[in-house]
Formats: C-alpha cells, structure tokens, sequence
C-alpha cells in the first residue's frame, strides 16, 4: 500500500523540484494553518475533526526560550502537551485538564521494572513542570507515569506517534479542566501575535469550534534536532453508528466555509492551508465522488503530486483501500466552501472527470459526543517544513 500522502512528501517537490508554470513561484511559511477529518473505522470507531495552528518559529509562536531550550536540552523528551481532552489517559476524571510530558526511552522501558520506570520518568517530569506552569499560567499537579506500550492508531495511519505515543512514557500532571474556549482564548492570547490572530482564516475557525462543548483543545511542543514545532489544536469526536457514506467536513468542523488566513496576502503560499480527509477501514473502501474539482496532478516514484500548485481542488491519493486520503489544495482560491469539500466513500472507484456530489447523500455519523477522548492522537501526522520555511511575520513588521 502506498504511504499516506502527507504534506512532507509535497514539501519535498516544493522545495527540490517544482516551479511554477506561472509568474507568481510558491513560497512555504513557517506558520501553517490544517484542518484534518479522520474517519476511523478501524481502531476508534470514531470521526475526529480537528483544525491545528502550528509554526515552528518562536515569534509565531511564542513559547519562552528558556522553556523551549529547557526541552532541547532534556533527553528522551518527545513533546509536552497541554490538553482538557476528557480522560486524557486512562483514570484521568472528566473534572481535570492534563499535562502530558511524554519521553521515549526504549532502554528504560526494556528494564521491565516499574518502579524504575516511574522514577526515572518522573524525575525528567519534575525537572519541567514548573518552567511549564509558568509559562501557561497552569498549575498542575503530578498525577502518575504512564506507559503506552502499543500504538495501534500510529501502526493504521502509518505514523510514528511521536506526540501520541508508541511505546512513550507519560509523565502525567493535572489540573482543573479548563472549557475549551477558556482554553483556547487563554493559550492563543499567549501564544499568537495579535496580528495573526486579527488575519483569521484557520484561527477564527478553531475559535468557533472551541465554543462547542463537544470540543477539545491541546497545545503540542515538539523538540527537534532543528526547530521545534508548536501545535494549538481544537478537535471533536464523533461516534461512528453505520457506514460512513459521505464526508461533509464542514459540515464536522462546524463552519459554512472555510477561509485561508490573510497573513498569507503578502506573497503566494499554497501549501500553508490545507484540508486533508483521511478515513481507515478493517475493508476496502474507496472515494467514489468528490465536490469541487480534482487538482492537476502528476506520478513521481509512483507517487501522486500536484502539479500546478496554482490551480485549486482535490488530490486524492491513494483512492482506495483500507485506507484512502485526499487533500484539499486552495491554489490561489481564498476559501472553500460545503459543497466544494463534500467526499463520497463507497466500494466503487473514483470518477475520472470532476463532478459535484450529490447533496441529497446523507452520512450515518451523528453529531454527537464519544465516550472515549483520543485527543493527543489528532496530534498524529503534522509534519514541520523547518529551516526551509520563510517567516511572514518577520516580512510584514
């Protein structure tokens, strides 16, 4: 089966081989707006929709340098994450909000001891939390050391669980839970200059989402060996009863239409808002109908990419299978409306000209809340652009 087709793998003909047929050549910032729909059949059970503000720059982002060069500097940290997802692991009550401090270390894991296990990983705990309480105005307390041993989401997605889990240890702290919009107001104030705040696009969407009650909100960091990357991101579940028959991602973000932000009028960046469709199944299954129009795309290495980044619509690969994907390109469109991102999941094949669904299919995934929270794993599958990105911000002071 080919790998899910994620935004490194654009990134890479972006930034190696692609040029624009035309006078405007795309450029990639460091900030980056997605709005992703997972439909899982698979592990969950549930659709997750989820809308993420990430950048790896410390100016759109605004995470303390001593915090961040705190979690460089501290081994076998993967992410921190700061959530009110309900049971952001297992025990956790619905009253309480998290901080997940998650560690990967194989050797300590592979000592099979578990008092060891939670000393040492509360030791690396401990020596963060109180540089994160600060930093977010949270006041955490240590709850337990968890260990996740499995990561069967990250083995359907194909994924490394590297904010998730996958064989991670989690440090976990909490606190009162936070309502998501408290949350989201309160992290983004902090985190997002007003400007990128006053552009909306993604932002302004997140924001209404965060007013659901149904809704969660997490803020990743992500060390690496370059950048970090800092994720805000607002989700909802929804509990799968049926077959899924169509996809009205909209319709599951809680919005008419979807708009870029303007932080992007300065120049020509078409890969910095993008929505992404990804459903996985036990069967086959396959997009059979889609809204809107179907991208240009091209074959490199036996893989499907876009190739006029100016023109707007669907690239949709692969089309069938137990897991199909399909993301939503703007080209040089501003916004994308319901009928545009309506998809059509069946058992036939995709149709080869671009044609508008069929409004009158209805979907068997009601609107309503699911028992069981998987938030840190909508974390799953962004990817940074790192050194490569221009930073917009820096240009429009």
């Amino acid at each position: 089966m080919k790998n899910l087709l994620s935004l490194s793998l654009i990134f890479s003909v972006l930034l190696t081989s692609f040029v624009s047929v035309y006078a405007q050549q795309p450029q990639l910032a460091s900030y980056r707006e997605t709005a992703n729909i997972l439909v899982d059949e698979k592990v969950q059970n549930q659709t997750t929709a989820f809308i993420t503000l990430a950048s790896t720059s410390p100016v759109e982002m605004r995470v303390p340098t001593d915090l961040s060069e705190k979690l460089a500097n501290t081994a076998n940290v993967t992410s921190v994450a700061i959530t009110n997802a309900d049971t952001c692991v297992i025990g956790v009550t619905k009253d309480q909000g998290c901080i997940i401090i998650n560690i990967v270390s194989p050797s300590l894991i592979e000592t099979y001891n578990i008092t060891t296990i939670q000393t040492n990983a509360r030791q690396v705990g401990d020596g963060l939390i109180d540089s994160i309480n600060k930093a977010f105005a949270t006041d955490a307390k240590f709850w337990l050391v968890y260990v996740n041993p499995k990561g069967e989401l990250n083995s359907a997605l194909g994924t490394t669980g590297i904010v998730s889990g996958n064989r991670t240890i989690s440090v976990v702290y909490t606190m009162s839970r936070p309502d998501s919009s408290y949350l989201f107001d309160g992290l983004s104030a902090i985190l997002i200059p007003k400007q990128i705040r006053d552009d909306g696009g993604f932002f302004d969407a997140a924001s209404k989402m965060a007013q659901d009650s149904n809704s969660s909100v997490t803020f990743a960091i992500t060390p690496g060996q370059g950048s970090p990357l800092y994720q805000l991101q607002v989700s909802k579940h929804i509990p799968i009863k049926g077959n899924v028959t169509t996809v009205k991602p909209l319709e599951l973000l809680g919005i008419d239409k979807l708009e870029r932000s303007n932080y992007y009028s300065v120049g020509f960046f078409p890969l910095n808002s993008i929505l992404e469709v990804t459903a996985i199944s036990n069967n086959n299954i396959a997009v059979t109908d889609h809204g809107g129009n179907l991208a240009p795309t091209t074959i490199k290495d036996g893989q499907k990419f876009p190739s006029d980044l100016t023109k707007e619509g669907w690239v949709i690969d692969p089309e069938s299978g137990q897991k199909v994907n399909a993301i939503y390109l703007f080209g040089k469109t501003t916004s994308i409306t319901s009928d545009q991102s309506l998809l059509a999941l069946g058992s036939g094949s995709l149709q080869s000209q671009p044609t508008q669904i069929n409004s009158t299919i209805t979907t068997t995934t009601p609107p309503a809340k699911s028992s069981n929270d998987y938030s840190t794993y909508a974390l799953i599958g962004i990817v940074a652009a790192g050194a490569a990105a221009v930073y917009i911000f820096m240009k429009r002071r």
